[in-house]
């Protein structure tokens, strides 16, 4: 498989985008355990890649017994949040399971699905399980409300090192029961935009990827996992300030093809 670059080629595409005043970080680990990062522990704002480990948190409590993904939830009008996602579109009484809420949290990013589950789970339950899983520089610090924090609000900050922690958790099966995992994983699975990680990857039999983006104002972010034929590549970037946000799903994806290329993960499309 031909190395177009090799791994020297993510800096030179991280400073090339950053000319324009912005700053992009990523962290990779290849499948032969190989680690590649840049601006690795720095921290961005994590938009919606905050969703993963509000996630996890849910899951845990269905491990206990607290919860069941059959749970029902009654959508009130207060619960609708601007920013991303359907909910906000939608009759008030609507009826939804706690499945339905997961799916659409990780699925298309609703935030008022997500405002739903933080509640549900508990903001401090979420931190608590983001530094159980390692995640020592990452917070959620705020519901989500479709734009950066202000004022004195607080900020939901990721590095690309933590997302990469915790995406290879739930893989690994460390995040939470193994049927957990692996129903966290099928839900990443359903993640609905392919311009970021997944935009040069060839859709053919044997390759499975799965990940939650991030978008507000200056911020456009992708943490997830490509496996090929059994072999699993687990990437995280963050950009912020790039032009918009065509900008910055074209980075990520470029970001991602030279990944998958200088790993020998797939040999990516080189169209877009």
């Amino acid at each position: 498989m031909a190395d177009r670059g090799g791994w020297g080629e993510l800096e030179r595409l991280a400073e090339t985008a950053e000319r324009t005043g912005g700053t992009v970080g990523y962290a990779v680990l290849a499948p032969n355990g190989q680690r590649v990062e840049r601006h690795g522990e720095r921290s961005f704002r994590a938009a919606s890649t905050v969703k993963i480990p509000i996630m996890i948190e849910v899951f845990r409590q269905i491990d206990r017994g607290e919860r069941s993904l059959a749970d029902r939830h009654t959508l009130r009008p207060e619960e609708k949040t601007p920013g991303s996602g359907v909910l906000l579109h939608l009759h008030d009484g609507l009826q939804l399971t706690l499945g339905d809420l997961l799916y659409l949290m990780i699925a298309i990013s609703d935030n008022a699905a997500t405002n739903i589950l933080i509640e549900l789970a508990g903001m401090a339950n979420v931190n608590a399980t983001m530094r159980e899983l390692g995640m020592v520089s990452s917070t959620l610090g705020r519901p989500m409300k479709g734009r950066p924090a202000q004022g004195e609000e607080q900020e939901n900050w990721a590095t690309p090192n933590d997302y990469v922690r915790v995406v290879q958790a739930i893989l690994n099966n460390e995040a939470a029961s193994p049927s957990a995992c692996a129903q966290m994983t099928a839900l990443l699975e359903q993640q609905q935009n392919r311009r970021r990680i997944a935009r040069f990857l060839p859709e053919r039999e044997g390759v499975r990827w799965g990940s939650k983006t991030g978008s507000i104002a200056g911020v456009t972010n992708d943490a997830g996992f490509v496996t090929v034929d059994g072999r699993t590549l687990i990437l995280a970037v963050y950009c912020e300030r790039l032009p918009d946000q065509h900008e910055g799903e074209r980075v990520i994806g470029e970001i991602a093809r030279t990944a998958f290329a200088a790993s020998g993960l797939i040999e990516p499309l080189y169209t877009s």
